[in-house]
């Protein structure tokens, strides 16, 4: 078995980790800026007294996400990352001021299919992959993840003090600001990356027929519906069985965030110091199926839900770190952006998807069916992620300093 390097990251790979997850954290403040607000908002407008439109509404730039994805990945791949991350964003500034002029859910819908038209997961990932040796990727994919988290923490608190001072079409019109200032980010921030091999025309066919690629994009795919599908319902569960008015509810998110840090980054650290990728991540699928059933058991209550809460950030942050670590690894040197492409497709057809599912099952069935359908989908990715191999470590000479 080898053992992976321990020498620190470069300059140059810390730069590189800091100024990616700014543009994650800049992108995704504005997307999870609406979670704790939007439903009480949307029914004052035309059409927001649907609540599948409302899930519709919080998952829809999923939609042209998952469309865009692979077209994204690949054109980072001949094009190069940064102009590609650019007009991504460019893109994204135009869906927000869509939804921030917006006066029905219709309106906002489209305004949030054009932001998802801004796909750049794909080449901010294939970008991180580009700068940071193997050793360091995981850690390069937890600062990123931990920065989504970071924000996401930060946007249940501040959501509801933004709403009260400048509305809904204010919201959207920070979110307009901060992907502009993502945008000087990528520009003055980020190392250049090495060139990028031109991807040959059957390397997209060979992405899709490798077996353990896809188990990774149906993982991610599962992830990320069970993610947007527990946001359609868990506000209004703090509501209505928890005693939270939504202005209170960052007290639950903020401490269950900062928790879960606590058990995330010795798990990133162990699976990657001791060459246990594989054991960690599958404790972390295995954990995010038994949060969802305890949901489905023991969602009744303040407490029950804040530690299920936490349970769940540890689970989600834990494989938001690294799924993307391994992905990079085992796809093709020169096909990088295009199997981040796929993946980042299957994620943005889960948040599309998690959104558009939990509002209808929610409004059919209830809350208890939407996290035992979760629960379920956690089990068939468990099995599935059993009976893969653990990504390989190669030796890669560290990048120039900065």
């Amino acid at each position: 078995m080898s053992v992976p390097s321990r020498d620190s990251m470069t300059p140059a790979e810390r730069r590189a980790g800091i100024s990616l997850a700014a543009i994650f954290a800049l992108r995704m403040l504005g997307l999870f800026l609406i979670l704790p607000v939007f439903a009480v908002h949307a029914k004052g407008i035309p059409g927001g007294d649907n609540l599948t439109l409302v899930g519709l509404a919080i998952g829809a730039y999923g939609l042209t996400q998952a469309c865009l994805q692979i077209a994204y990945g690949a054109a980072s791949d001949r094009f190069g990352r940064k102009p590609v991350i650019v007009f991504g964003l460019i893109l994204f500034v135009a869906g927000s001021v869509v939804a921030a002029l917006a006066d029905t859910i219709h309106i906002i819908i489209i305004g949030r299919v054009l932001q998802g038209a801004g796909a750049i997961s794909a080449a901010v990932t294939a970008l991180a992959a580009d700068l940071t040796r193997d050793q360091h990727r995981t850690k390069i994919m937890a600062m990123i993840g931990s920065s989504i988290g970071l924000v996401f923490a930060l946007s249940m608190v501040a959501a509801p003090l933004l709403y009260a001072a400048v509305g809904m079409d204010g919201i959207f019109w920070l979110t307009a600001a901060l992907a502009a200032g993502a945008i000087g980010v990528v520009l003055w921030m980020v190392p250049e990356a090495p060139p990028v091999p031109r991807a040959n025309a059957g390397r997209f066919i060979d992405v899709l027929r490798d077996a353990q690629l896809m188990r990774l994009n149906f993982g991610v795919f599962a992830l990320h519906l069970i993610q947007t599908t527990m946001w359609v319902m868990v506000p209004a569960a703090l509501v209505a069985s928890g005693g939270l008015p939504i202005s209170e509810h960052w007290k639950v998110y903020l401490p269950a965030v900062l928790l879960s840090f606590v058990v995330m980054v010795p798990a990133v650290i162990i699976a990657e110091r001791r060459n246990l990728m594989k054991p960690v991540f599958n404790a972390a699928v295995a954990l995010l199926a038994l949060v969802q059933f305890g949901l489905w058991l023991f969602g009744d209550g303040l407490i029950p839900l804040a530690l299920l809460l936490t349970l769940f950030f540890v689970a989600f942050n834990v494989l938001e770190a690294t799924q993307p670590s391994w992905i990079s690894r085992i796809a093709p040197a020169d096909a990088k952006g295009t199997a981040l492409g796929v993946y980042n497709t299957l994620q943005s057809i889960g948040l599309f998807l998690g959104g558009l599912l939990g509002g209808w099952l929610g409004q059919r069935f209830g809350p208890g069916m939407v996290s035992l359908f979760c629960g379920a989908l956690a089990l068939v990715w468990l099995l599935l992620s059993a009976g893969m191999n653990p990504p390989p470590l190669r030796s890669v000479p560290a990048p120039e300093r900065a």
